[in-house]
């Protein structure tokens, strides 16, 4: 499957993924008017009770959201119940189907699955994908199984080795970036073809105050949002980057290491 970073003359197609960049209330607008329903989270099951599994669920409940743990390891049960009281923690096998039936798998809003084991981590995400479940998380460590899930349907996939990798490239393209910007973040995304990037923008002459229209940018490559103080630009042609401004890159080129970068070599 080819990666693009469209310009306007692109055409979607039948059975094309799309990944949208909009503040929350513009996608909200869009769902509605395309009659998309966006299904919010209530309920959320957690299985494995690792670290991820603690951090997540403590976030979730946090948010107001009702977390459940299911975990194999009885002490482990016993410390995350210590350490997080309002969370349900059910000691048991959560690749048992059963169990997860019991445990009501069938109401809840997401399912996290995040244990030690990448091929149970699968079933039990797969198996929650046959339930229609609207949202599931997969942990996984080897991303040669990335086509296994995209062919069930499960596109929510974290990879603790990914997100490690992903930031020692964002340290060493900072540490060589020129002293014009600098690599802030860096996402690897679909499947590890496409990177997002958040530059910090300094003085660039030739680059900085000039309308988007009239730079000459490499192929493949979409100023995707432009931070401006308080305001977040989803840039025209019109738009312009400015020295202080926070400017984030969609490429399927992997070699940006500057802001400067983004233009055609002279």
């Amino acid at each position: 499957m080819r990666s693009t970073s469209p310009p306007g003359s692109f055409v979607l197609q039948q059975g094309d993924k799309i990944t949208l960049t909009a503040n929350p209330a513009q996608l909200d607008s869009l769902f509605r008017k395309l009659g998309i329903y966006r299904h919010k989270i209530h309920r959320v099951m957690v299985v494995g009770g690792g670290r991820i599994a603690y951090y997540l669920a403590k976030q979730l409940l946090k948010l107001g959201m009702s977390v459940k743990i299911i975990e194999k390891d009885a002490a482990r049960c016993e410390q995350l119940s210590e350490a997080l009281p309002k969370a349900q923690v059910i000691l048991g096998d959560g690749s048992d189907r059963e169990l997860l039936e019991e445990e009501d798998i069938d109401n809840m809003d997401a399912l996290v699955a995040v244990t030690g084991m990448d091929e149970e981590n699968i079933i039990i995400s797969m198996y929650a994908g046959t339930l229609k479940l609207p949202k599931v998380v997969t942990k996984i460590n080897r991303m040669s199984f990335q086509e296994i899930l995209d062919s069930a349907g499960i596109e929510s996939v974290i990879s603790p080795k990914g997100i490690t990798v992903n930031q020692i490239v964002r340290y060493v393209r900072a540490m060589q970036n020129s002293q014009g910007s600098n690599v802030e973040t860096l996402h690897r995304i679909v499947g590890g073809r496409v990177e997002a990037l958040e530059f910090s923008a300094g003085y660039c002459p030739g680059l900085t105050g000039i309308p988007l229209k009239d730079l000459r940018t490499r192929k493949n490559l979409l100023i995707a949002c432009i931070i401006r103080g308080r305001q977040t630009i989803y840039p025209g042609g019109n738009d312009a980057i400015e020295e202080g401004d926070s400017v984030v890159v969609v490429t399927t080129e992997h070699q940006l290491k500057d802001l400067r970068d983004i233009l055609e070599p002279a």
